[in-house]
């Protein structure tokens, strides 16, 4: 994937494969109940290559969805799902059954 250099090179190339995407990403960090989603998420410049791609940020956009529909079934915030293992899981769960798909298919080569 090309991305443009500081260092003169009109591009560096970068190889990535399958990757999910953490739900700690769509927290932030100062601020309690709000998600990123979208291009919202802060990412590096090599890491946006892959934040940026129009099936990622609708799969954000579903996550932080089902998390705020989460929170107001719960009466849990976003963070305390996030840090809670049994609270996660039973998120993670509810996604799956909903057919939301937190992992890509693995590509043939990776």
């Amino acid at each position: 994937m090309p991305h443009a250099s500081s260092g003169g090179d009109n591009h560096i190339d970068v190889a990535s494969c399958p990757f999910q995407i953490p739900l700690g990403a769509l927290l932030p960090v100062r601020v309690r109940d709000v998600l990123a989603a979208g291009k919202d998420p802060g990412t590096t410049h090599i890491t946006n290559g892959r934040y940026r791609l129009r099936p990622v940020e609708w799969n954000t956009g579903e996550a932080a969805g089902a998390l705020a529909a989460h929170r107001l079934r719960y009466g849990l915030e976003p963070a305390q799902v996030h840090e809670d293992a049994a609270a996660l899981e039973r998120f993670r769960a509810e996604l799956v059954a909903d057919g939301f798909e937190p992992a890509r298919p693995q590509v043939r080569g990776y």
